[in-house]
């Protein structure tokens, strides 16, 4: 099994910048393509950042030039940068991740999201 565990949430000020984290561990062999998704109340979960294990990122439009998704040097970890915060940035933010297992299976696995609120 995999965990994959967000911090870094919270509530912040608009034009506000904030941190989010995710680490992943257990049966981990490589991890593919890690990614940060949000669902806001009464909205679908979408896709605001991705980043493959070669460095290769995508963003939503709307995040564009706001926010950066980057790896940590332990390749286990994510992040993502939100800087210039809007309102509409406001949801629950999921941690996604690609994994290969030592057994050469291959998973999508989730965490279990972290809140953030930009309100002034």
């Amino acid at each position: 099994q995999v965990q994959l565990v967000e911090s870094g949430g919270g509530s912040v000020q608009p034009g506000g910048s904030l941190r989010l984290s995710c680490v992943a561990s257990g049966n981990i062999f490589s991890i593919r393509t890690m990614a940060w998704y949000r669902q806001a109340p009464g909205k679908q979960r979408e896709l605001v950042a991705a980043i493959t294990s070669g460095g290769s990122t995508n963003y939503a439009d709307s995040v564009k030039g706001r926010f950066t998704i980057s790896r940590g040097d332990a390749k286990n970890t994510m992040y993502l940068q939100m800087n210039s915060v809007k309102p509409e940035d406001t949801a629950a933010y999921y941690c996604s991740a690609v994994v290969r297992s030592e057994f050469n299976s291959v998973s999508n696995y989730w965490g279990q999201g972290t809140q953030v609120t930009v309100s002034s």
